[in-house]
Order: structure tokens, then C-alpha cells, then sequence
């Protein structure tokens, strides 16, 4: 196993983290028995950052329950996240923390993010909350070791709310086939200039670079090098980067971890060459012939003055065509926050086409905008994220 320096704390990081959202299920359920051993064998076979939230189903509680009845909490870094999306007063803080560290069975959380961070105006709203003397006090009692904030949104709200406190760390969305999505590389390599680790979610973009992509891309990868699977380029690519401080993983097979664990084994720094970053650029050629808007990300658009996401938008527009309607809506309502109390949605646009002028693809904006809401804003969406927001208990009546 590799290990990356988190500048930070000093703690060595393994680049192959463990993203627990994905646990093995069973009707359902988290099944137990393989989620312990698959944590066991990989505690065992060097990783040691484990990634789970309080939003996810189960997770936190089936982590903390391996690692103490396994012995393994000491030997691992455990990641978790405040929800941000559910909180409505300063007194959440310590409730949904407390929570954690109950599910968690641990006295402290080492990597503790900001969950889901759409725009600077969910952590100005934080902030107001009292949110900076609230880690300060976590950090004091050594409760939360390091503090940092997962990010889906626009590069330009990346890089301000990068800017507007101390991070310990953070993390994004990355990963080879579209580079410039969300904070993007522009996003990375700003972070890591800071010194802050970058830790990568999706790396495969849930799967889809690891077992759907195009017969064609899969064929070209596979002629460049028959040892390597698809998931072994895709996290190359990203080990290839020395900004690129841990990559997470959803793994619910033992098979998965296996063959991650050795990509991991190999990763090193600049161990590409120009030959392999060709394959790279022909996979992508491939995917982006399946594309329907040539948006590439440069974010020139930006800001929306009505507050529209529109690279985001576009990118998930593409995906659920490259890739498939139900991935296209996943990206669509994590990077548009579409289901907070502040979306950035394609159903905002009003057609001011002020946007249109500073885009170098020339493209038509607001008319590309109503393609976008009517493929992934159909009106049953509507009704799932009305139904998500009551559940989440966000409305505009009790947000302050």
C-alpha cells in the first residue's frame, strides 16, 4: 500500500480509501458478516481511511461495530461528515455529532467534513450559526481531529469557500472523464497549494468508468493494456497526480477490494507517460461523441447572476446520455443542490443570455437550458424532491 502525507497533521494517508456509502446489502439491510470481514482484510492490507456520513443508511453504524469488535478503531482514520443539509440551528451541531460518535462507537472523529457544500452561501449560513467557534471547541477537545468539507457545486464557490477559513482538508468530485467538473483540477491543484490534503470521491464516477463504459472505450483501453482493467486506468489517472492525496472507493465485493488493492500497490507519481494519456484522450473522445452540449467545463459563464450551476448543469445533462438517465439525474441533483434550500437548477434560467457572451464554444445557453430541465427536471422528479426535502425536514418556513 502507498501512502500520502497529510501536510497538516502529519498523518500518513492511505491513497486507496475506503468510501463506506456502498456497504454490502442483503434485502436491503447491511449485511454485517461481509462488511466486517471486507473491513477486516483491508485494515489488514493497509488502508486506513475510512469514509462515512451521518446521511448514509446504516453506514456509520456498521463501521464503528467492525472496527471495536475487530479490535481495529486505533489503526485507522475514520472520516464523517455533519449534515449539513439537515441543520437548522446551532444546536444541530452537537446533536448530529453526538450521534456519530454514538454509531461510530469512538470518542472522536479524525477527518470530520462539512457535508455537501453547494455555494459559499451554505457556509456563510454556518458561519452565522456559530459553526467556527463550534470546531474550534471539537478541535480543543480533540472530539474532531481535522476539519474539512466535501464539495458539490461551481469551481468559483470551490475556491471561496477554499479561501473563507483554515481547512484541514477537502473533498471533491474527480476523475478522468470530464476534469473540469465541479472544483475540478483548477479546484485540486488550489487546495493542494494551500497544503491541504484532497481527498477524491467518485473516482469512477460511481462505477460507471469501471463497468460502463462504451464497448469502443473498453477496447481501446484494453488494447493499450490487457493487465489493466478499466478501474485500474481510472484511478491510475488519478494517482498519477501528486495533489491527489486519497481516493475513495465504494466497495461492497471482496473481489473490488482485491483488485484495488493492488492498483494501490503499483500507484506512483507520475507514473504515466505520453502513451497512456493518449488511450486517456481517445476514451474520452469516445464518451464525448456521445455528448449533446460541447461544454467543457472552463466555467467562463459564471457566476450566474440567478444563481444556475450551468457548467454542472450540462455535465450531468451529457452524462445521463454518455452514460445513463439514472447517473445523469444522480450528478444533477448533487452538483445543483437540488434538493437544499438554495438550488442552482436549469429551471432558474431566465434567459438573460448574458452568459452566452463569454462562452468560447459559442454555445446557446438558455436554450441548451431548456433541454436540460426538460430531461432531468420531468415533473416526478419534482415530486421526489419535494418528498426528500419534507423528509430532510427543509423548507423554506423553518430555514433561518
Amino acid at each position: 500500500m502507498q501512502y500520502r502525507k497529510d501536510k497538516k497533521s502529519g498523518n500518513g494517508l492511505s491513497v486507496l480509501g475506503f468510501g463506506c456509502m456502498r456497504f454490502p446489502r442483503s434485502l436491503g439491510v447491511i449485511d454485517m458478516k461481509k462488511t466486517s470481514a471486507m473491513i477486516t482484510e483491508a485494515v489488514n492490507r493497509g488502508v486506513n481511511y475510512f469514509d462515512s456520513a451521518w446521511i448514509y443508511p446504516g453506514s456509520e453504524e456498521a463501521l464503528g461495530s467492525a472496527l471495536a469488535e475487530n479490535g481495529l478503531r486505533d489503526k485507522v482514520y475514520i472520516a464523517s461528515k455533519l449534515p449539513v443539509i439537515v441543520c437548522k440551528k446551532s444546536d444541530d451541531f452537537d446533536k448530529y455529532f453526538s450521534q456519530s460518535l454514538s454509531r461510530l462507537k469512538t470518542d472522536r472523529i479524525d477527518y470530520y467534513l462539512m457535508h455537501m457544500l453547494t455555494d459559499i452561501k451554505s457556509w456563510e449560513r454556518l458561519k452565522g450559526w456559530g459553526i467556527e467557534d463550534w470546531i474550534a471547541a471539537k478541535k480543543r477537545s480533540g472530539e474532531a481531529r481535522q476539519i474539512g468539507f466535501s464539495f458539490h457545486g461551481s469551481r468559483d464557490d470551490f475556491l471561496a469557500i477554499l479561501d473563507s477559513y483554515d481547512w484541514d482538508f477537502c473533498q471533491i468530485q474527480y476523475n478522468y472523464s470530464n476534469e473540469n467538473y465541479q472544483a475540478g483540477r483548477a479546484g485540486l491543484k488550489a487546495a493542494a497549494e494551500k497544503g491541504i490534503p484532497v481527498i477524491i470521491m467518485e473516482p469512477l464516477l460511481g462505477g460507471r468508468l469501471a463497468n460502463g463504459l462504451p464497448k469502443a472505450a473498453c477496447e481501446a483501453l484494453r488494447m493499450a493494456d490487457a493487465k489493466r482493467s478499466p478501474a485500474g486506468w481510472g484511478l491510475a489517472w488519478l494517482w498519477d497526480q501528486s495533489e491527489v492525496t486519497v481516493a475513495l472507493s465504494g466497495m461492497n465485493r471482496i473481489e473490488q477490494l482485491d483488485e484495488n488493492i493492488r492498483f494501490a500497490d503499483e500507484a506512483r507519481v507520475g507514473s504515466l507517460g505520453a502513451a497512456d494519456f493518449a488511450v486517456f484522450e481517445e476514451v474520452k473522445s469516445i464518451l464525448n461523441a456521445s455528448y449533446k452540449i460541447g461544454c467543457s467545463g472552463c466555467g467562463y459563464c459564471m457566476p450566474c447572476h440567478n444563481g444556475v450551476n450551468i457548467p454542472g448543469c450540462f455535465a450531468a445533462y451529457n452524462a445521463s446520455f454518455a452514460f445513463s438517465l439514472v447517473q445523469g439525474l444522480q450528478q444533477y441533483v448533487t452538483s445543483t443542490g437540488a434538493a437544499t434550500l438554495h438550488p442552482h437548477m436549469a429551471g432558474q434560467c431566465v434567459k438573460c443570455h448574458r452568459c452566452e457572451k463569454h462562452c468560447p464554444q459559442n454555445i446557446k445557453i438558455g436554450a441548451e437550458m431548456d433541454n436540460v430541465k426538460k430531461r432531468l427536471e420531468p415533473f416526478w422528479v419534482g415530486g421526489i424532491l419535494a418528498i426528500a426535502r419534507k423528509f430532510l425536514g427543509i423548507s423554506a418556513g423553518k430555514a433561518s
